[in-house]
């Protein structure tokens, strides 16, 4: 039998300031707390089924990747530990255990920062009608899930809810942000996924692409917040039979996206229930990916 999955959360003393597609986040004034939940999105649209250990295992990739990769740059963590949290959330660990983190309130950067090492989804399809991602000129015929000649800056907007992402050039992030900050943005986000994924691939994970959001703290420090190379955040691929030229088996929810588009569902909301199997699988994949890469199972 399925484990109970948690869909929302909240207390009758206290409900979380905004609800994101996965997170619940509660304003705790100079700080946050975070909790991933077990709801799951496709095309922008929530599913009405959530995916067991789901938001367990989000938390405690990021937690991982945070601590690992923390010499780049400050995160926002504070304490992913449910003992340390304050109440009525450190008395209720069945809820926020394992699934949340406690970090620094930043403001955050308006930009998605997302990096490319292989051609593969919208990259691809703008690839195909242009050779180009995000005005970046790519040499001529390469396949999709190819390996880049080297990592690119592909950034998009950074959509609310129910909207999606476009695919923005590095002068309309300069437009944004200042040239200064877009050229730390692009550069901190090749180098956080440039080791990342030869970390990844070392333990049996290609991390075809991912994206980081950014966020400037009180004082002015420059903080990697939200979370850090998750299922959700980056396309993960088995390395093990890894063949360009076409889609490849992965470890994030495309086994979900797969399974809509064969059944004909439109990419309106409401989603459609998802089968149990798909269910079980998407949630053994995701398990998986946090054994392969933090070398324990989910707790």
């Amino acid at each position: 039998m399925l484990p109970t999955v948690l869909i929302e959360t909240g207390t009758p003393s206290v409900q979380p300031a905004f609800r994101g597609k996965v997170r619940d986040v509660y304003d705790l004034g100079t700080e946050l707390l975070i909790v991933a939940t077990d709801r799951l999105s496709a095309f922008d649209v929530v599913l009405p089924d959530g995916i067991p250990f789901k938001g367990r295992v989000l938390t405690q990739i990021s937690e991982f990747w945070f601590r690992r990769l923390s010499h780049l740059l400050p995160h926002h963590l504070l304490t992913a530990e449910s003992a340390d949290f304050p109440e009525p959330f450190r008395s209720l660990p069945e809820m926020f255990g394992g699934r949340s983190m406690l970090v620094r309130k930043t403001n955050a950067v308006p930009v998605e920062c997302v990096a490319r090492g292989y051609l593969a989804g919208s990259g691809w399809n703008e690839y195909r009608q242009t050779g180009s991602i995000c005005g970046i000129r790519l040499p001529s015929g390469l396949r999709e899930s190819d390996r880049l000649p080297e990592p690119i800056f592909t950034p998009s907007t950074k959509a609310e809810r129910g909207t999606h992402d476009e695919n923005i050039t590095f002068g309309e992030v300069e437009t944004r942000v200042g040239r200064e900050l877009a050229a730390r943005l692009r550069d901190l986000t090749i180098r956080l996924y440039a080791e990342g994924a030869a970390f990844a691939e070392s333990r049996g994970i290609i991390i075809a692409d991912t994206k980081f959001e950014f966020g400037i703290a009180p004082d002015g420090t420059l903080v990697w917040i939200d979370e850090a190379l998750t299922p959700d955040s980056s396309r993960f691929w088995p390395r093990e039979g890894y063949r360009p030229g076409g889609p490849q088996p992965s470890f994030d929810k495309q086994y979900v996206r797969d399974h809509l588009l064969a059944v004909g569902w439109n990419r309106q909301p409401p989603g459609p229930h998802l089968p149990a199997d798909v269910v079980e699988t998407t949630g053994r994949k995701y398990r998986e990916a946090l054994r392969l890469l933090t070398g324990h199972d989910v707790r």
